[in-house]
């Protein structure tokens, strides 16, 4: 799962302007191409609207519901202008079975202790996530944040959020229990959305980022929520090929949420032709309100 560097997700001025106006019918806007991530030798760029004030929690239900994401005070989706292929991704809690690779993750990190705090950031999260970064994700975007720009990312939040901490047990000298998983969680009206999480790069072989995903279709089942919102899943993007490891995951595509299947299935997506007109796609987006989306450029 990926999140725009929070220092300028969308460009200085326009953060800027979006902390401080938010019409009464949001307005949409269209970033310049910068390289995809995912991809390749392709170009992406995103739609996106502020989000504040008293309609924030409304318009993040909403738009979560219609394959956008969070960062910070802002709602995105991928609006690439010849490829189609980021489509949001959520579990069926009610459906999913674990696979026997997933069991053992589980079975490997059941010592874990779960800890759900507010959207607090502290040095413990933040050395965790250069760890994390360095090794690797050490040439993304977001290898050059500084501890306030990860402080924005995880305390600048309108809607209601939760970071959840997974420690080692305290150990039997007394020491302080060790830190060694993070997720920055959205509590959304249908389900638990994973903004953004890191682990412990030295413990890769005990699957913390899948234990992070199951536990969290653990709370989404104790909660009554029937969804695990996962990010952008990718077809022919290795970094995205673990999500369709999960049962029971639908995907947001031409307006609906359905069934992955097969994910070979979905290859053509990254055809110019299937791309419809900016215009169109913020014609489509439904409004909590029920107010028309309006674009700006």
């Amino acid at each position: 799962m990926r999140l725009l560097p929070s220092a300028q997700p969308f460009g200085n001025h326009d953060q800027t302007t979006l902390r401080h106006t938010l019409p009464i019918a949001p307005q949409f806007y269209v970033t310049a191409p910068q390289p995809c991530p995912y991809l390749e030798g392709r170009m992406e760029r995103k739609l996106f609207t502020a989000l504040s004030g008293e309609p924030a929690e409304r318009l993040n239900d909403s738009l979560s519901q219609q394959g956008f994401r969070r960062s910070q005070n802002v709602l995105y989706r991928p609006s690439c202008a010849d490829c189609n292929a980021c489509m949001s991704a959520r579990i069926r809690v009610a459906d999913f079975a674990p696979t026997k690779s997933q069991r053992r993750a589980a079975r490997r990190n059941s010592r874990l202790i779960r800890r759900a705090n507010s959207p607090w950031a502290t040095e413990a999260q933040y050395a965790l996530f250069r760890r994390y970064l360095d090794h690797r994700h050490a040439d993304g975007g977001m290898a050059d944040m500084d501890i306030f720009e990860f402080a924005a990312m995880i305390e600048e939040t309108p809607v209601k959020s939760r970071v959840i901490e997974y420690h080692e047990p305290v150990a039997p000298e007394g020491e302080d229990d060790t830190l060694v998983g993070v997720c920055l969680t959205d509590v959304l009206g249908d389900g638990v959305s994973l903004v953004y999480s890191f682990f412990e790069p030295e413990l890769e072989r005990h699957s913390l980022g899948t234990h992070i995903i199951l536990d969290h279709i653990e709370i989404a089942r104790e909660a009554g929520l029937p969804y695990v919102y996962l990010g952008y899943w990718v077809p022919g993007s290795p970094k995205m090929g673990y999500k369709a490891r999960f049962s029971a995951l639908e995907i947001y595509k031409n307006g609906a949420w359905i069934n992955m299947g097969n994910p070979a299935d979905h290859a053509s997506e990254i055809h110019p032709l299937n791309v419809d007109p900016i215009a169109e796609q913020v014609a489509r987006i439904r409004l909590p309100d029920g107010q028309p989306a309006k674009p700006r450029r």
